[in-house]
């Protein structure tokens, strides 16, 4: 054997035995797509269960399996909430609307306002103000509850729909994701144009500068909306009265008569719940298009 084959085969035998790349690639997908669906599996589990046991009866959801059907009762449990203490799901359900769609519709205005302020304007201590917007949004709202329900004391709000409106009103995470928006697709020489033509700054802002943070805004909204939709000690420590409490306080109030006054209303409290996240899920769809380039530009920057 010459030279030149012991080097050819010595170069085949090296081939052979080198890890196939292409196979290790799918050993890698197999594993995250592992992953992925064990996350999945995990993440829908509580839902699968509260539809589940939205279904049920009394006797059903203590005596049955709790993760597979026991009877159709979802239709009698829909309408003796809504018919419970006189329709007060429906009030509860108002107040939610009002307070997530009022509030986070004029929390976002304020936010792209703010964060189109600091993006494109030079001021003195806009560093010092950019610098106490990150770090409020890093100080949990319960720490702040009970200030605000002082406050709120002595100017007479508790207990009124202000006292969670002007909350949700003021978002500094809002106004670091409008100032990011702004940032990437606000660019200066459109505003310099605008100004030579004679626009003025609140009509740059209204006719110019909204049009183009459309994307950006209803991400802002929708984060803002999820948000006070599922918050839960701010109105359990602002609102008193029944009529004024949101879903979530309202169901809380329903699980906790069983302990009070013995009357177990655990069938309502679940399917309320599952008709709770209704308008969570009708919100996300109907604006998938908009957060979806809002998460990508995120992950972008």
């Amino acid at each position: 054997m010459t030279l030149t084959e012991e080097r050819r085969n010595a170069h085949q035998v090296r081939r052979l035995n080198k890890p196939d790349p292409t196979a290790r690639s799918r050993g890698g997908q197999r594993f995250l797509l592992v992953g992925l669906v064990l996350a999945s599996a995990y993440s829908l589990f509580p839902v699968w269960w509260l539809i589940v046991a939205a279904t049920k009866n009394r006797t059903g959801l203590y005596q049955s399996n709790g993760l597979w059907f026991s009877g159709m009762h979802l239709w009698a449990n829909v309408r003796q909430v809504f018919t419970y203490e006189n329709g007060i799901f429906l009030r509860w359900t108002a107040n939610s609307f009002l307070y997530a769609g009022v509030g986070s519709l004029g929390g976002t205005l304020i936010a792209l306002a703010t964060g189109y302020g600091l993006a494109r304007f030079e001021f003195p201590g806009r560093s010092a103000v950019f610098a106490c917007v990150v770090g409020s949004f890093l100080i949990p709202i319960a720490l702040l509850t009970l200030p605000l329900y002082l406050m709120f004391s002595k100017i007479g709000l508790v207990d009124t729909p202000w006292a969670m409106l002007i909350p949700c009103l003021i978002n500094p995470f809002s106004v670091y994701l409008a100032k990011v928006y702004t940032e990437a697709t606000v660019p200066f020489e459109l505003l310099e144009a605008a100004r030579l033509d004679g626009a003025g700054e609140l009509r740059i802002f209204f006719s110019i500068v909204l049009r183009m943070m459309t994307t950006g805004g209803a991400t802002v909204f929708l984060l803002a909306f999820v948000n006070t939709w599922n918050a839960f000690f701010l109105p359990l420590t602002v609102l008193r009265g029944e009529e004024n409490w949101t879903l979530n306080i309202g169901l809380y109030n329903w699980s906790g008569k069983r302990l009070e006054s013995g009357v177990d209303l655990t069938s309502l409290v679940l399917t309320g719940a599952l008709l709770s996240i209704v308008p969570m899920a009708v919100m996300m769809v109907a604006m998938r298009r908009y957060w979806r380039t809002g998460v990508t530009l995120g992950a972008l920057k």
